[in-house]
């Protein structure tokens, strides 16, 4: 499965992945996902917001366990973020038929659609759909970086957006999901294990910061008479890491677009996008307000209009401690339970269901990058982890 999937949406000169929402790479990985459910004979079907699911079992019979991930990426990113937790959900299931398990509760797999938000600026919108926390307005109103909107990219690959929005019935046929996933750090790595239980998800959102100056000849114009945004921006980018230094949160202006984006031009327009995340609310709060008073505070000394909207926002997720401690007792009560400061769709749908995860050991902690890795024998135990939890939970 891994050899089958690992060439998809793979750029050459990177060795990164570009497989975004609604391109032909995302067309691939949805082909390869329903190849692997037909051939072990599970019920195929893509719901009304685009997520692929496999079922055993009667899919409307309610209290389902569901695995499963994403298969989309960030711009160059890594071969196990999203990924691992497909595959393991198939292998998992593989694991289960050889140890001739009787089911007492429907089993799915499932693929959410555009989990990094690569494309369309925002994160997990398929779960977002599914769970009503992105109504069908907003999300007509996604576009990408060449102004077509998502109900555009849907169409073009062949799916109807007219009925994406909230979908409470799928929702309530499931009893509990546990998403597996590499991890993005490397708490594991220094403990010593290869599996870890989440606890919690940090609060984390984006917000664009659009820095209006003036255009002019950047050959000819005098610094005194210069609005140049670039200054501020730049400024706002330092703020931005002393603020989090000090709180003891991240933030990282990660993505920039410059107008008019000319070597000999001095910008009329900076737009860059804030990612923070904290351990809490009032953290986050704090970091975020200090980075915007420091970008105003230079925007005012540089002669630049600033204008900073939130694009997304996700409060903190605290995973159904039911769920949570019923994974560690399954697994033997001594996994380490751990907490991270990167989105999920488990995250998201834990306001709609019972939800868990489990993360498999990441040797250098690098994630969002080629450089992304798991080790096999890690891969293995985390496929034998899910196997147990899926036996526990759905099994007589």
């Amino acid at each position: 499965m891994w050899g089958d999937l690992a060439p998809i949406g793979r750029d050459a000169d990177t060795r990164g992945y570009r497989r975004y929402a609604w391109t032909e790479a995302d067309r691939d990985c949805r082909a390869w996902f329903q190849a692997q459910a037909e051939s072990r004979g599970l019920t195929f079907e893509v719901d009304h917001n685009g997520n692929q699911w496999a079922w055993l079992g009667d899919p409307c019979a309610g209290d389902a366990v569901v695995t499963g991930s994403h298969l989309d990426s960030v711009p160059d990113g890594g071969a196990f973020d999203g990924p691992l937790g497909v595959v393991s959900s198939f292998a998992a299931l593989d694991e289960l038929r050889g140890r001739d398990v009787q089911f007492s509760r429907p089993l799915a797999i499932t693929n959410f659609g555009d989990e990094e938000g690569a494309r369309f600026g925002l994160a997990c919108v398929g779960s977002r759909l599914t769970s009503g926390q992105l109504t069908r307005e907003a999300a007509y109103e996604l576009r990408d970086g060449a102004g077509i909107t998502l109900p555009q990219a849907m169409e073009r690959a062949g799916y109807d957006p007219s009925r994406i929005g909230p979908d409470p019935e799928r929702l309530a046929r499931i009893g509990a999901f546990v998403e597996l996933h590499v991890e993005q750090g490397r708490a594991l790595d220094l403990s010593g294990d290869r599996v870890g239980i989440a606890s919690a998800i940090w609060p984390h959102g984006r917000w664009r910061f659009d820095f209006h100056g003036e255009a002019n000849h950047a050959g000819t114009t005098r610094l005194v008479d210069r609005r140049d945004p670039m200054l501020t921006y730049a400024e706002t980018v330092l703020a931005a890491r002393r603020e989090a230094e000090l709180a003891g949160a991240v933030a990282t202006f990660g993505k920039i677009a410059v107008e008019p984006n000319g070597v000999n031009a001095i910008p009329s327009l900076v737009r860059g996008w804030l990612d923070s995340r904290a351990a809490d609310q009032a953290t986050l709060d704090t970091v975020v307000t200090a980075i915007e008073r420091a970008a105003k505070e230079r925007a005012e000394r540089d002669g630049i209009d600033l204008r900073v909207v939130r694009e997304s926002f996700t409060p903190v997720v605290e995973f159904e401690h039911a769920l949570r401690d019923e994974l560690n007792k399954i697994l033997g009560g001594a996994v380490p339970v751990l907490g991270t400061g990167a989105g999920h769709d488990a995250g998201i749908l834990s306001g709609s269901i019972p939800t868990a995860m489990l993360f498999v050991r990441n040797p250098t902690g690098v994630s969002h990058s080629p450089a992304e890795f798991a080790a096999e024998d890690d891969c293995v135990a985390g496929v034998l982890a899910l196997a147990d939890v899926l036996e526990g939970l759905a099994c007589s």
